[in-house]
């Protein structure tokens, strides 16, 4: 617009100045002294004209054409009968171009007051434009390419933005990286031009920056200090504003032809994160001193915008590592069931969140399928997810029936609360504040013996069950406050499956997605989980991409387990007689049991067990005995009897004459331990397979 504008006023200014020569012309051959001397305010017309139109120097020169041509018509070739007739219309002429002047010059002077406060406007509306612009998200590309965009086309025809490696990554760049000394570079992560798809633009988006040691950028940032500069040296100095050897900007030099440039180090909370890069080739306008004051302001905003994104990406990672560390690396493979998981973390706007799953292994061939949440997101959330796991696995271990679990459960989430509140001299003036603290939890004991299946749940989502014909239902179970409230008491459910269900376990951020009817999801979820499907894996994968149509903005842990049952070809049972006798007849039947089995290599070390537990048991109970063997991956013994008295393990000294049943029992199996029931306690033992 600049150029034809300038070319517009220099057509107007030849055409008025032949006008002048004309009517000089005009004047001239008119040649009837009177008719002269009316022709003679033609030659104000050019001044005129030019004092409305044109800049000060053009209409000066208009105005010094019409006074010359007047002298010398007036003055000299024309005849005019009355001298005060010649001077009046010299006097007049001189006069007019004077006013012509003076006019030109308050125009001029209020054009360039109206064009710097259109600059300022403009430069102030670009400034808003970027701060509203700029650190929308909290993610690093994200918040480079809106910087590219805020200044694209308003303030220059190209941007650049190039970050230091380990800022992509939420890392603080050391401050050896500017040296050279680091092992790592520049990475063009956001470019924008004026031209689609940045054709003048020598790298693409993700290329690393191979900068020449003396290109503008390196200089910049090893300076810490902005440059403007025109381009005046041509092809050269175009090359070391890109940072590539002039034979790779010798095509970009000619097609386009940069004039200007603007490099500005990226820099917030004393860390240089990369370098902005602005050109002009389109604006015939160079870069100017406020123009640079405003380029870095902007940049400087977008510069901590920036860091936010890394500091928050660093969080998140950690945040994601330490959570990913909780949960359980690979699942154990059980005859009880099979089982996979999936968990997916929220998008990186909501933090990590406190979701997880675990399959726990329990006496007698048994299993717990746990899934929770826990309030919150972030590294707390995390950590208090960790603590609330190990706490399910210890408690598991003792087996106690799932409501008791979560009522104990219930008691270690009021307790972490009450630690994790501030004291009240902390609570003024404290940056890190808990906030809510609690969490909902689903705990499932599944018998592959019985069959039988035992369910609780702390504010959960229930569980669906698809059975073995295919059909789909949410279980109707007691659903239980969240844990952290106290005082309500938890129920369990019993249930019987059939062999090969399906239980699906899930927490809240499958269903409550952003945007999306949760009574939709349910029934896509039931829908998806109704389907045959060759493998739990892929069935996974099925429910991820069907319930799930965006990005969550809560973890989603999923877990699906198809039960399995131990017929009687697994299982042998025997009641025992309280008597001491009876121990030989014990060992007898478990050695038969085994030659049956193909197990017969294990029948001295079993025998050893079972004679230890039988014994045990006729010495320090009473009532009925019962022994079972349980052939699973390894080998079961558990012998039940109708006290509640647990046996401890303890080291016999040389005089004793008991405490060393146990010992040998410890010694000669994987684990043991004892697991209470109605009526009396089970005592049992795993062999290794």
């Amino acid at each position: 617009m600049a150029s034809l504008r300038r070319g517009g006023q220099s057509g107007l200014f030849v055409l008025l100045l032949l006008s002048v020569l004309l009517i000089g012309a005009y004047q001239n051959w008119a040649g009837q002294p009177e008719a002269t001397i009316r022709y003679a305010s033609l030659s104000l017309l050019p001044p005129l004209v030019a004092s409305a139109l044109l800049p000060l120097l053009p209409t000066a020169v208009l105005g010094l054409a019409s006074i010359v041509s007047v002298v010398l018509n007036f003055g000299f070739l024309l005849p005019v009968e009355r001298t005060g007739a010649r001077i009046v219309v010299i006097v007049t002429i001189v006069l007019a171009v004077v006013i012509s002047l003076l006019s030109c010059w308050v125009r001029a002077n209020r054009e360039a007051k109206l064009r710097r406060v259109m600059i300022a406007r403009d430069r102030l509306t670009l400034l808003s434009v970027a701060t509203t612009h700029i650190g929308n998200t909290l993610d690093v590309d994200t918040t480079a390419r809106e910087l590219a965009e805020a200044a694209v086309p308003r303030f220059a025809d190209l941007a650049t933005v190039d970050l230091a490696d380990p800022v992509l990554r939420g890392k603080d760049p050391s401050a050896g990286w500017l040296d050279g000394k680091a092992p790592f570079a520049l990475r063009r992560v956001a470019q924008r031009s004026v031209l689609d798809g940045a054709p003048e633009a020598v790298l693409e988006t993700g290329d690393t920056t191979h900068s020449l040691a003396d290109s503008v950028p390196a200089q910049v940032l090893a300076s810490g200090k902005a440059r403007c500069s025109p381009l005046l040296d041509g092809l050269e100095e175009l090359a070391g504003w890109l940072g590539v050897s002039p034979e790779r900007a010798d095509a970009v030099w000619r097609e386009y032809g940069f004039h200007s440039g603007i490099a500005i180090p990226l820099r917030a909370r004393g860390a240089t994160l990369g370098v902005a890069v602005f050109l002009r080739h389109r604006r015939q306008e160079s870069f100017d001193a406020d123009d640079l004051l405003l380029a870095e302001e902007i940049v400087a905003r977008a510069a901590v915008c920036v860091d936010n994104a890394r500091r928050f990406t660093h969080e998140h990672r950690t945040s994601l590592a330490l959570q990913r560390s909780l949960l359980p690396r690979r699942l154990p493979r059980l005859a009880a069931v099979d089982v996979a998981s999936r968990y997916l973390p929220a998008d990186s706007a909501m933090g990590v969140g406190g979701d997880w799953f675990d399959v726990i292994p329990l006496s007698g061939a048994r299993v717990a399928l746990v899934v929770g949440d826990v309030v919150g997101h972030g590294v707390h959330a995390s950590a208090t997810m960790g603590r609330l796991r190990s706490t399910v696995r210890t408690l598991a271990d003792i087996d106690l029936p799932p409501d008791e679990l979560l009522t104990h459960l219930d008691d270690v989430v009021i307790r972490l609360r009450f630690e994790t509140e501030p004291a009240d001299s902390e609570r003024n003036g404290s940056e890190d504040t808990t906030g809510e603290f609690g969490a909902t939890c689903l705990y499932v004991v599944y018998d592959p013996v019985s069959r039988h299946c035992s369910f609780a749940r702390a504010g959960h989502p229930a569980p669906v069950l698809v059975r073995p014909d295919g059909g789909a239902e949410f279980l109707e179970l007691s659903a239980g406050p969240p844990l952290g409230l106290g005082g309500l008491p938890f129920e369990a459910t019993e249930l019987d499956l059939p062999e090969n269900s399906l239980l699906a376990l899930y927490t809240n951020g499958l269903i409550e997605s952003r945007g999306r009817d949760p009574s939709r999801a349910y029934d896509d979820l039931r829908q998806v989980l109704s389907r045959p499907t060759p493998s739990l894996d892929q069935l996974c994968d099925e429910v991820v991409k069907t319930v799930l149509v965006q990005q969550p903005t809560d973890d989603v842990a999923l877990l699906l387990a198809r039960t399995h049952a131990l017929d009687a070809s697994h299982v042998a049972t025997w009641e025992i007689p309280d008597d001491p006798t009876a121990v030989a007849s014990a060992r007898d039947l478990v050695t038969s049991q085994l030659d049956g089995w193909g197990m017969a290599e294990s029948a001295f070390t079993t025998e050893l067990v079972v004679s230890e537990l039988v014994t045990n048991a006729i010495r320090h109970a009473d009532g009925p005995i019962q022994l079972r063997l349980i052939r699973e991956r390894g080998l079961i013994c558990e012998v039940s009897d109708s006290t509640s008295t647990s046996p401890h393990l303890r080291r016999a000294r040389a005089f004793d004459e008991s405490g060393r049943g146990l010992f040998i029992v410890a010694r000669l199996t994987e684990r043991w331990g004892t697991r209470h029931r109605a009526g009396g306690k089970t005592i049992w033992a795993e062999l290794a397979p």
